[in-house]
């Protein structure tokens, strides 16, 4: 009976956790991690604020355990998917600038996306919450990197011989799009980055077929 309590309680906090979390990841988005307080996310997720107090202890805990849950998201919503479609090379490095590009303009967090706001919000302050967020967006950039340097090897992008430098130049189209779309309320930036790898990657040698895939969105998508 007691282990029977222990493991209730137990699931519980984790769903307790996983639902406060989620409303983190969302505000912070928009009001970035220094705008998580305690008393915030339990109004929001209709928990006490000892609840939440005793779940996460500190604010930089709480933060920490923010940028680990939206990393967790990314790869569900921007890796898996790319990966579950595609096989190594071209067809993945495409497929990874399609799911970003719906991840972003299907506004999985309200404030586009996660990254882009926290990197901006924290690259010029040290410590622990800036070095989760440095480590998430370093994680998705060498996995890009990895799936450009297959499509090298396949002989796919014959044009090209540097791969970081083509990880660069995607994620500045990628996160320029999320924060002009974020300011004009509109989805254009979105059609213009996908057009606008798409040249790139075309003037690398790509094939115009695979290519093609990189779509932008037409959704509509609202001012905050």
């Amino acid at each position: 009976m007691t282990q029977e309590l222990r493991d209730g309680r137990r699931a519980r906090g984790d769903e307790s956790r996983r639902v406060i979390l989620a409303h983190a990841i969302d505000a912070a988005s928009v009001d970035g991690l220094e705008g998580l307080t305690i008393g915030r996310l339990a109004d929001a997720a209709g928990h006490s604020k000892s609840g939440v107090a005793t779940l996460f202890g500190s604010k930089e805990q709480l933060q920490l355990a923010t940028v680990a849950a939206a990393r967790d998201v990314f790869v569900e919503r921007v890796v898996a998917p790319a990966r579950a479609e595609s096989e190594r090379g071209l067809s993945r490095v495409c497929a990874l600038i399609s799911s970003w590009l719906a991840y972003s303009s299907g506004r999985v967090f309200r404030g586009g996306c996660f990254f882009a706001a926290t990197s901006v919000e924290f690259d010029s302050r040290p410590g622990p919450v800036r070095d989760a967020v440095m480590a998430a967006s370093t994680a998705w950039e060498d996995y890009l990197t990895a799936s450009i340097e297959h499509a090298m090897a396949a002989g796919e992008l014959p044009g090209l011989d540097d791969a970081r430098q083509l990880t660069f130049e995607i994620v500045s189209f990628l996160e320029a799009a999320n924060t002009r779309s974020l300011l004009h309320g509109s989805a254009e930036p979105y059609d213009r980055a996908a057009t606008a790898l798409r040249a790139r990657l075309l003037s690398l040698g790509a094939d115009a077929d695979a290519v093609s895939r990189i779509g932008g969105t037409h959704a509509e998508v609202p001012h905050l």
